[in-house]
């Protein structure tokens, strides 16, 4: 398991709005896609300098796909990228202010602390 791949993931798909709504329409597609592409380009390198090994665990995968948060939470996944991500994707979908945080608060409510660690 990677939490760093979970994390850039969650991070670079939150900074471009087409991958935000293709994640939110065909998220099995954006991950394969993300994934065979994108997973392996290093962050800040100049164009040859890729990584070859990284890959979500099937785990990870099923998780990205399903849009579930609390099981990427419970991975390790940082909450800051799934809240912005997930806000992105569906707060216009609550209609009241602030309902999906609530929504993705109560989601996350049976955990305790300690968190699950973030840490990269």
């Amino acid at each position: 398991m990677s939490r760093y791949l979970l994390d850039k993931f969650l991070f670079t798909v939150d900074r471009d709005p087409v991958l935000v709504e293709r994640y939110r329409e065909d998220p099995a597609g954006t991950v394969a896609e993300w994934e065979r592409t994108t997973a392996n380009r290093l962050l800040s390198a100049h164009a040859g300098e890729d990584s070859t090994w990284l890959a979500f665990t099937d785990e990870e995968r099923a998780a990205l796909v399903a849009h579930d948060y609390p099981t990427l939470f419970g991975m390790g996944a940082h909450p800051f990228l799934t809240l912005t991500l997930f806000i992105a994707m569906f707060e216009r979908d609550h209609p009241e202010p602030m309902a999906y945080q609530r929504a993705y608060a109560e989601a996350l409510a049976h955990f305790s602390l300690p968190y699950p660690d973030i840490s990269t």
